[in-house]
């Protein structure tokens, strides 16, 4: 009855960090270019009470008795899925046809990658994300320009004041990854590469990387589906009160055999 306590208890646990990870999705269901995560879990160690295989005698083997330790959570994965395009009219939102990710510049220097397109101009006339963070490669936009266009392979163009004939400034980047679901969320709908993911792949967009291309004047929405994550919400809480009623039974049953010792 101990080993049902603790096994019911690593369910009740696993399934809260199931909730947590289904909370933020929910929280972030409206959060521009935000990726939903899927807990993955695997069954812990063994007890073999009779290893499978053992010698039952010269013509047979014992099918083992094995009780497992319950289970535990290991990863977190990406959902890739592609959100859904919002249409914004502003010249500077941006939003990724394909499987690219922008990269910035944080204050530290420190690259970062990201699929919300929502960019801003600062003081200097640089584009960058709501944070400050500069979109790279760095692109600044003259004080006398105006009617600023993105098209769809990351040209960036204005008409300059006293012109009729539109000024290319430069052409955006995006990058790519071997294994997008291994990027790590540092928060303000920014990742970072790690081990996992590789090394960033960078490719002007509509290039032969798969970047995607560009759509200016949208924005992607959040790929969190709420109606699964409301399913997925009930399974979890159905499989927490499972383990507890488990854990009642076999406190239950560990009295009994208490006062029968008494």
């Amino acid at each position: 009855m101990i080993r049902a306590l603790y096994t019911a208890a690593s369910g009740m646990s696993a399934q809260q960090a199931n909730l947590d990870t289904i909370a933020n999705n929910l929280a972030n269901s409206a959060t521009a270019g935000f990726r939903a995560r899927r807990l993955q879990f695997e069954d812990m160690i063994y007890q073999n009470i009779i290893t499978p295989g053992t010698a039952q005698s010269q013509q047979t083997v014992s099918a083992g008795l094995q009780i497992g330790l319950g289970t535990r959570s290991v990863a977190t994965e990406m959902v890739q899925t592609q959100g859904n395009f919002n249409q914004t009219g502003s010249p500077f939102d941006l939003a990724i046809q394909g499987a690219g990710f922008f990269q910035v510049s944080r204050p530290d220097g420190v690259l970062a990658y990201t699929r919300s397109g929502n960019f801003h101009m600062n003081n200097q006339g640089q584009i960058t994300t709501a944070d400050g963070d500069i979109l790279l490669p760095a692109i600044t936009i003259p004080s006398n320009a105006s009617a600023p266009t993105i098209s769809q392979y990351g040209v960036v163009s204005v008409t300059l004041a006293g012109q009729t004939t539109p000024t290319q400034l430069g052409t955006i980047q995006l990058a790519t990854f071997a294994n997008p679901g291994g990027l790590s969320s540092i928060g303000g709908n920014l990742f970072e590469p790690t081990g996992s993911s590789g090394n960033a792949i960078t490719d002007t967009p509509g290039g032969n990387s798969g970047v995607g291309t560009l759509q200016q004047g949208y924005l992607e929405n959040s790929n969190v589906d709420v109606v699964e994550e409301f399913v997925q919400m009930i399974l979890a809480q159905r499989a927490y009160e499972s383990n507890s009623k488990v854990i009642h039974a076999a406190d239950d049953m560990y009295s009994q055999v208490n006062n029968i010792i008494r």
